[in-house]
């Protein structure tokens, strides 16, 4: 299973839907949902102190754990996988850009087949237990990471502290531990230039925005991260419940700018099908042009104004243009320039399939 697990990794190309090509509820908006716990293991230094031994026996601990913890969770070293395969995992938002580079190559995950189970170990904290799905699903996210976490528990006693939660690494995690995000596609408020008021607003309500690889990042394609910025002295039941009610809104918002949009009918279908001429007739494109222009052809089959794709065909489009992804597509290593030119390959393949 472990070997089988790898080889699906080294291949990138899934026979089944991961939860990355699927769509769901609101996935016109909400690309995705994610929550995260952050956990310490009572006993051993945060991060900040750790040794190399230290990380190390976290990870033989963790490791000794996995059989026990079900959802078919295999145990890999970072060390034993390629720089592509790990970047490949960046982009579908499975491990942080920073996990995945780190100069030691210590650390190590616990990942299921469907890979919406990501359990990064030796990260910013000992465990960061993560769960994905597509779409806006929050409650039923939380109820698996509970779960998980719950089934860690019962061979591992975590930092905690009765007057101040769980403790982390980093203080903005202290409590709860928990980080609920959604990641939103928001092409027409950007248009109507209605974008950087939802911003405020968002900020106002005590949320983060960020780009769609975390703190520091850049916006991709019109993507925005929106995450909870409290984790202490609330619960994770109100932490869901106020990203919900937030994540609500701007999918409103979204809509009805969408609708402005639509009466300006020639306007919007001219920008939305350059793009897809763009990418159905280039011979070579960089990933950052495409991620552009994928936004305005995502935005244009949403609106059901192009025919001539779905759902799962945007989705591949998506991910298989990014750098990591689409090699792992050709199952080869290319430089940059080949890259920009397999990528319009690639682009027309997906396209055209049946």
């Amino acid at each position: 299973m472990q070997q089988k697990l790898e080889m699906k990794l080294k291949s990138g190309v899934c026979n089944m839907l991961n939860w990355y090509l699927q769509s769901q509820n609101n996935s016109d908006v909400v690309i995705s949902s994610r929550i995260r716990l952050a956990r310490n293991i009572n006993g051993y230094p945060f991060s900040i102190k750790q040794t190399k031994q230290d990380k190390e026996k976290i990870e033989d601990i963790i490791k000794e754990i996995t059989p026990s913890l079900g959802y078919s969770i295999k145990f890999l070293k970072l060390k034993d996988i390629d720089d592509i395969t790990k970047m490949s995992l960046v982009e579908k938002h499975i491990i942080s850009p920073n996990f995945a580079l780190n100069k030691e190559n210590i650390g190590a995950i616990l990942i299921n087949d469907d890979e919406n189970i990501c359990i990064m170990i030796n990260e910013e904290d000992h465990l960061r237990i993560q769960v994905l799905c597509a779409g806006l699903d929050l409650d039923n996210l939380l109820n698996l990471c509970i779960e998980i976490d719950e089934k860690i528990q019962e061979h591992l006693n975590y930092a905690y502290n009765e007057k101040y939660g769980f403790l982390t690494a980093c203080p903005t995690n202290v409590g709860t531990g928990l980080r609920a995000s959604v990641m939103v596609h928001l092409p027409a408020l950007t248009t109507t230039g209605n974008i950087q008021k939802i911003l405020e607003v968002i900020s106002n309500f005590g949320m983060n925005i960020r780009g769609v690889y975390g703190e520091g990042s850049k916006t991709h394609g019109n993507m925005y991260q929106i995450s909870n910025k409290q984790s202490l002295g609330i619960s994770e039941k109100e932490i869901i419940k106020n990203l919900k009610l937030i994540t609500e809104k701007i999918i409103e918002q979204e809509r009805l700018a969408r609708n402005i949009l639509a009466k300006e009918s020639i306007d919007l279908e001219d920008k939305v099908y350059r793009a897809f001429g763009i990418l159905s007739n280039c011979k070579k494109v960089s990933s950052e042009e495409t991620q552009k222009l994928l936004s305005d052809v995502k935005l244009g089959t949403d609106m059901g104004i192009i025919k001539e794709l779905n759902d799962l065909k945007v989705n591949k489009l998506i991910l298989y243009t990014k750098p990591a992804n689409l090699q792992k597509y050709l199952s080869k290593k290319i430089d940059s320039y080949e890259r920009d030119i397999k990528r319009a390959e690639v682009i027309k393949q997906i396209i055209n399939e049946n």
